[in-house]
């Protein structure tokens, strides 16, 4: 079974520079999609964010980074091994 990583969606794989809009989300960052999908090949990968289930899953699929997504929730995993988030570890 593949563990968890659990990613934030603002400032980690879009360019989210602090001007929150509730209805849009910001480009997708560089190197976002392949980072994805190196650590989709051993991790399960969880989207943790605040935003919109619909949104986030509307702006995955007009990235073609859905494929590496196994969930998107805004509460913490307890089985995920470890959090990646602009505030704390960035790639």
């Amino acid at each position: 079974m593949k563990k968890i990583i659990s990613i934030d969606l603002d400032g980690v794989l879009n360019t989210y520079k602090g001007d929150y809009k509730a209805d849009e989300i910001a480009p997708i960052m560089d190197g976002a999609k392949e980072f994805l999908k190196q650590l989709s090949q051993d991790y399960k990968i969880e989207i943790f964010t605040v935003r919109e289930y619909t949104l986030v899953k509307k702006w995955l699929e007009e990235n073609n980074i859905i494929e590496y997504i196994s969930d998107i929730t805004n509460i913490k995993n307890p089985r995920t091994t470890v959090f990646i988030d602009d505030r704390a570890l960035n790639f």
